[in-house]
């Protein structure tokens, strides 16, 4: 039989990680984002090294005049630009900050981490297991062949994925971080979620 931790543990557990992860790193927690980022690791990269090169304001205004000039010929930029007040600056940055993703390098590390936790996880309470299923249950409701269920979870780790892109982020990224924000599209994204979830387990265990 199949133990778990105490709900309030895992609550406790969940807060914590959520809190610590934006704290340090003062993004949202999301996992699909992460995963997507780190697929596509060498365009983040370059995009990484693009912002850190014109992170000088003076850098990125002189390469604007620069490429402004090749395309339009040099009458077209203003001898003496105007300069941002400080008021600019106040008014600007933070939204760029807030909306630039977090490092690729801590969302590598967040995928690592998930991987080994739920491996020492495994491995310290003796449950370390390879399997092709979801367990006892599931097989027995599915299918017990091990080709049919290789099949079923790849088709719905594939409904998974789209419905992740199409809602904009997945159950960690609005559950966790997005409702602790009070955010609406994450209220709404979670309840629909969570109430699919439930109406498709009832379907399955209570009239199927």
């Amino acid at each position: 039989m199949t133990t778990y931790w105490p709900w309030w543990a895992g609550a406790i557990g969940l807060a914590l990680v959520t809190i610590n992860y934006t704290l340090i790193t003062d993004r949202s927690f999301g996992v699909s984002s992460a995963w997507d980022r780190v697929l596509h690791w060498r365009s983040e990269r370059r995009f990484e090294k693009q912002e850190a090169e014109f992170a000088d304001g003076r850098a990125l205004e002189e390469a604007f005049a620069a490429a402004t000039a090749a395309e339009f010929g040099t009458h077209a930029v203003p001898s003496h630009p105007p300069k941002a007040t400080h008021d600019d600056d106040r008014d600007i940055e933070p939204v760029a900050a807030r909306v630039r993703p977090a490092p690729l390098v801590t969302q590598a590390a967040l995928l690592l981490s998930i991987f080994i936790g739920g491996w020492l996880a495994a491995i310290s309470m003796g449950k370390f297991e390879v399997r092709y299923d979801m367990g006892e249950g599931f097989s027995r409701l599915v299918t017990a062949d091990p080709n049919v269920m290789i099949g079923v979870l790849f088709a719905g780790g594939i409904l998974v994925g789209f419905g992740t892109r199409l809602a904009g982020g997945c159950s960690s990224g609005h559950g966790l971080s997005g409702c602790g924000r009070l955010r609406p599209v994450s209220l709404v994204a979670t309840t629909v979620f969570f109430g699919t979830a439930v109406g498709v387990s009832f379907l399955l265990w209570k009239v199927i």
